[in-house]
């Protein structure tokens, strides 16, 4: 694919596949003049490293189609018109069924960049193994776990920051919720959400959603009793205040998280980009874990994707909890 400029639309081939990517030249974040043009030139760029974190993940997108500035929309079925090469599954949820796109190769990263679709989040479970009923629907438990369900192979603690709290804050709970994780023999990720946020992921073996929901909500009751100045395990916007949540919700099969390496809707063009404890250690400020779409690329070229240790193959089962 080569360079994207103008206001004509562009016939391109990603991958054997025929796009027509338009409006180039519209600026999606205007407060530093950020293009759509730039916004697909780096999901194509990020692509290897992105896709085996969303790969066999349903995505629910966050759609910018005027900009930052403008209405934003959550988007869950694919749209009318979606290419015929687009993959896509039907996921019976409480709300009834979905007909999700699943991003397999880089042609269909660049078709959402192209529908300015900022934001990919994804669930903690793939759809692999888990194979639909006859009406070609993979059932997705809301809350109580089931027979043929996916099975989820991701632990995420979400660091919610409440009133008060900052960066500096979020990435000193990481390091305590990586150190209670590495004790139960998982090998932790930290990602940054591209706001005062910080993820910590942990590879599992496949298992039941509501499992690792119980697991990650001891977790969060029991860093609220070693560190009762820091953490809360409620979910009361009051009590939060000066406090970080340990939001275990994001668990339950019916959730998502922001995928490593997606941009973010903000104010200026940020990347949800996992760091090294080392960089979390070292934090005095906002700015510090702050990534450009450009720092991030250069960040994979210099150290690689950090948030490899997500895709192990041979993953650590999950912690039993209730036998500490």
């Amino acid at each position: 694919m080569g360079a994207m400029a103008g206001t004509a639309d562009v016939v391109t081939s990603v991958g054997g596949r025929v796009l027509t990517l338009s409006n180039l030249d519209k600026v999606i974040y205007p407060a530093t003049g950020f293009t759509k043009a730039e916004v697909i030139n780096y999901y194509l760029q990020i692509a290897p490293i992105l896709l085996p974190h969303i790969t066999d993940r349903v995505i629910t997108r966050v759609r910018f189609p005027d900009g930052v500035d403008s209405a934003s929309f959550y988007e869950k079925n694919a749209p009318l018109g979606s290419p015929d090469w687009v993959r896509t599954v039907r996921i019976g949820t409480s709300d009834g069924i979905v007909t999700y796109v699943i991003a397999d190769d880089e042609a269909t990263v660049v078709w959402l960049a192209n529908l300015a679709a900022l934001e990919l989040h994804v669930p903690q479970w793939r759809v692999s193994g888990s194979p639909p009923d006859q009406a070609g629907v993979v059932d997705l438990p809301e809350h109580e776990p089931r027979a043929g369900e996916p099975l989820a192979d991701r632990v995420v603690v979400d660091l919610d920051p409440g009133a008060g709290m900052t960066i500096v804050d979020s990435a000193r709970a990481a390091l305590l919720v990586a150190g209670r994780m590495a004790e139960d023999g998982l090998i932790p990720v930290a990602q940054t959400s591209g706001s005062k946020g910080i993820q910590v992921y942990a590879a599992v073996r496949p298992c039941r959603s509501k499992d690792i929901w119980s697991y990650v909500k001891e977790l969060g009751v029991a860093l609220r009793r070693a560190h009762p100045d820091l953490f809360v395990s409620t979910m009361s916007i009051a009590q939060r205040a000066g406090r970080i949540y340990v939001d275990y919700n994001q668990n339950l099969a019916a959730r998502n998280t922001i995928a490593p390496y997606s941009m973010r809707g903000r104010h200026q063009p940020a990347v949800a980009t996992p760091v090294t404890w080392e960089e979390l250690g070292a934090v005095r400020g906002p700015d510090d874990l702050r990534f450009s779409p450009d720092e991030v690329l250069a960040r994979v070229d210099r150290l690689g994707d950090l948030a490899a240790d997500l895709l192990l193959t041979d993953r650590p089962p999950l912690p039993d909890f209730a036998s500490r």
